[in-house]
């Protein structure tokens, strides 16, 4: 194959409605570029909820940073860093790297060597260096997004060869943000492979005397992330992540179950909407019910553009299984609407374990205005499918979910035009408003946004916003919890699901032709945004001839 052969033309498979007979979908193994290694081994976790949610821990604060050593004092005990060929993208296939793996780990010297195993070279996987400055102490540097040397945020690797007893200390060296949740309460994940085989445990928060803070004095600046821990048992596999990993590989699973399945995969059809860089599949899904698409609107979901903001793709999978369930509620929106969901737009930054990029070096998400289908071909089949829905129907909505690393609970980001009327700019506020109201211990209204930054242009948001989809949002969910409704604790799986039937409930209300809600969250707004700008309701003057930047100032 040529380098980025078949990436412009999306597949082309004969349309179905919802309700005909389809061959079943499935996605292909996952391809690599080749400069990437990748072990063998199928890593799976086991899914589990907490008994009671998780608290937020107590943060220390940069002063009480605990000295480490420097990474020149230590043993380099894990490297692990693709030899890029050039600076772009050139070659992918199943397997990445061809030939005999290399040993990034240094070999144990004997059953007493204490030494941790480091590994990342699987899906979604990012550790690029592990040194041991201690006997139980190490210094980790994620891998950059490939071809690019930045954006280090998202972690996700194995540990091996594991000691109960002792007090281990972890400290990410690199992280790139200035501010981040880890100053605020946030805990890494961590997964033992005993408890999930032994006590059918998964993935759980842990680490005690977690500190952010600024590392070293170059520029741009790197800041740290430490923490320590206790493994559960000795000689275990363990991982640890920063958000709970979505694979490539579990959207694969998730959507063959969905096909295998008679009752939902009658009102749901699947197939390409195109192909990444690498040749990875990004799938479209189109849901509705019996009746064809006459006379419906349509409502466009997507996530993860950004790879390292894998809690989009759990609330995306709650939105999925309410969806395509048999409840009354699901069933009057699959009458209702015509569905269009492209569930992971980044199917290769995903793969790779990048934290915002794609295998073009560069954000998708800062493309959409002016990206080329063999550069950017997700975002650009997404525009266009877009285009074509709104030259033949109305598009209500459009929402993209995100993650966020510095705001806790969710809220929306949306498009105010300053050059609109009081009504449309009201408007905007009435579907985070009336969310807020049906998730009141997830979903902070006081948090969204609507100015329309020149920076943000080439946004899904702001893109679909200009062709035309009035409603065009930003779902931003906490890579941390919430602090409302006397919570003050981290989202579990299940948390992020319910915001996926939380979304669904939201569309009702909001599109409901008794005009009483959306009349009611009109007013309120109005009330909220004089109160913003310290006047009393009725008090005489408006804000309706303020720009949107003055609003949020």
């Amino acid at each position: 194959q040529t380098p980025h052969q078949g990436r412009l033309t999306p597949f082309r498979q004969p349309w179905r409605s919802p309700g005909e007979p389809q061959a079943p979908f499935s996605l292909p193994a996952p391809r690599w570029p080749v400069e990437c290694e990748v072990i063998p081994e199928t890593i799976e976790h086991i899914e589990w909820v907490p008994p009671k949610p998780e608290p937020f821990c107590a943060p220390m604060g940069p002063e009480q940073a605990l000295c480490t050593l420097g990474e020149e004092q230590g043993t380099v005990v894990y490297h692990s860093s693709p030899a890029l060929q050039g600076s772009c993208f050139t070659y992918a296939r199943v397997g990445g790297a061809p030939g005999p793996l290399s040993s990034p780990a240094a070999p144990l010297e004997g059953p007493q060597d204490t030494t941790l195993l480091f590994e990342s070279r699987f899906e979604s996987g990012n550790l690029q260096k592990a040194i041991k400055v201690g006997p139980y102490e190490y210094v980790l540097m994620l891998r950059p997004d490939l071809y690019t040397a930045k954006h280090t945020q998202w972690f996700y690797f194995r540990v091996q060869n594991t000691r109960q007893e002792p007090l281990y200390r972890f400290t990410i060296a690199n992280m790139a943000k200035p501010k981040s949740l880890y100053g605020q309460g946030l805990q890494p994940l961590f997964y033992s492979q005993q408890d999930a085989q032994s006590r059918g445990i998964g993935w759980r928060r842990v680490g005690t005397d977690v500190c952010y803070y600024r590392g070293s004095a170059g520029e741009p600046p790197l800041f740290r992330l430490s923490w320590t821990v206790r493994f559960p048992h000795n000689g275990d596999t363990c991982f640890f992540a920063a958000g709970y990993p979505y694979t490539y590989s579990d959207l694969g699973r998730y959507l063959r179950v969905l096909a295998a399945d008679p009752a939902r995969s009658r009102y749901c059809t699947v197939r390409a909407l195109c192909r990444s860089l690498a040749g990875n599949t990004v799938p479209l899904l189109t849901i509705t019910g019996p009746g064809g698409t006459a006379g419906k609107r349509t409502v466009v979901l997507s996530a993860r553009v950004h790879p390292g903001e894998s809690g989009g793709s759990w609330a995306m999978r709650g939105f999925l299984d309410f969806l395509l369930s048999p409840h009354e509620d699901a069933q009057l929106l699959r009458r209702l609407f015509v569905f269009k969901v492209v569930p992971m737009l980044n199917p290769d930054g995903v793969v790779v374990g990048n934290s915002r990029c794609s295998l073009a070096g560069r954000d998708p998400n800062r493309a959409y205005g002016k990206a080329l289908p063999g550069s950017f071909p997700g975002v650009w089949h997404l525009r266009a499918m877009v285009q074509r829905e709104l030259a033949e129907r109305e598009v209500v909505l459009y929402c993209d979910f995100h993650g966020h690393s510095r705001k806790n609970n969710v809220f929306m980001y949306g498009c105010d035009g300053s050059g609109d009327g009081t009504g449309t700019r009201l408007c905007q506020r009435v579907f985070p408003l009336m969310l807020s109201k049906n998730a009141p211990n997830k979903f902070s209204f006081s948090s969204c946004k609507f100015q329309v930054q020149k920076s943000k242009e080439g946004t899904g948001r702001v893109s679909m916003w200009r062709l035309g989809v009035s409603h065009s949002y930003t779902l931003e969910v906490a890579f941390s919890g919430s602090t409302l409704g006397g919570r003050s604790s981290h989202f579990s799986v299940e948390d992020l699901e319910s915001l996926g039937r939380l979304l669904c409930d939201t569309l009702l209300d909001f599109c409901d032709p008794a005009p009483a809600k959306l009349q009611r969250c009109l007013v309120e707004a109005d009330v909220l945004l004089q109160r913003r700008m310290g006047r009393e309701p009725g008090s005489g003057g408006s804000w309706s001839d303020m720009s949107p930047s003055e609003l949020e100032s």
